[in-house]
């Protein structure tokens, strides 16, 4: 039984990912402490998403995400899904733009010209819906070959290589779906083309799962020649990390869907209340 302290110190530690997490969470401090309003729902999502990545990375659930496939599922749900997810549907941008210093923010257009405009390119690329789809997908297929899967846990490197690029193609993805406009800015995507995206998405995840859940072998044999974490059926792991797989994760289309209806509505509700005070002014 290990203690609470063993449980937090990581047990691979990175450099970068407890950087990025700290970074994180602190311009969104500083932020707020420079008066921006998120309020109490968007800082919550927005923490609670960046404390789920760092525990499923930088604790001792790491070790159990490298020796037993079920915990490595639910890893990369976080990784991938459930973090993102929660800290894209905060948008932080403007709080995150709130602890920047003020020189940062009004840099001459020519100094940063270039390297913003080949960022934005690829940015734009990379979040066209058929790319953003195929990607958040694809990266899931990819990781999850078995020969690749088998290098990927071998490799540290490879490994958090392999968890990088599902938390970083994470939030790309979801940022597109929870992405609203403001002050003349207009969202890449309408709310059907959201919809659809994320309907797109499902029957894919949906067809991974189910093959690893009910495949008659043993898929991932990487967890029996390093072992795994407790003294579970190789069978049964896959079979759990294949529900995990399979379940969960289309779920959270079905609910980014109900959130996308909600901000139309939303929206609408605020448009009509607009144009109803509009016509008592001028009444």
């Amino acid at each position: 039984m290990i203690t609470l302290l063993e449980w937090l110190r990581p047990w691979e530690p990175s450099l970068p990912v407890f950087l990025a997490c700290v970074l994180a969470a602190g311009l969104y401090v500083v932020g707020m402490m420079r008066g921006a309003k998120p309020g109490f729902w968007p800082a919550l999502s927005y923490f609670l998403g960046i404390g789920l990545i760092y525990v499923v990375t930088q604790t001792h659930y790491d070790y159990y995400s490298q020796y037993l496939f079920a915990a490595h599922r639910l890893q990369h749900l976080i990784l991938h899904h459930l973090g993102p997810f929660l800290i894209a549907l905060a948008m932080p941008t403007a709080v995150l733009a709130a602890a920047l210093p003020a020189s940062w923010r009004t840099l001459p257009q020519g100094v940063m010209a270039p390297f913003f405009g080949v960022l934005g390119s690829i940015y734009r690329v990379l979040q066209q819906p058929f790319i953003a789809g195929f990607l958040f997908v694809g990266l899931v297929y990819f990781w999850l070959t078995p020969d690749i899967h088998f290098d990927a846990m071998l490799s540290l490197d490879l490994y958090w290589f392999m968890n990088w690029t599902m938390a970083v193609d994470g939030l790309l993805f979801w940022w597109l779906i929870f992405e609203r406009g403001g002050k003349g800015i207009t969202p890449r995507l309408s709310p059907g083309r959201r919809i659809m995206v994320l309907a797109a998405i499902m029957p894919p995840q949906i067809v991974l799962g189910a093959y690893i859940t009910f495949s008659g072998q043993n898929l991932f044999e990487i967890y029996d020649v390093c072992g795994r974490a407790f003294p579970i059926d190789p069978m049964l792991d896959q079979q759990i990390g294949g529900l995990i797989t399979w379940i969960p994760a289309a779920m959270m289309s079905v609910i980014a869907a109900v959130i996308v209806l909600a901000f139309r509505l939303d929206q609408e509700e605020r448009a009509e209340d607009s144009r109803t005070e509009t016509t008592l002014e001028r009444a």
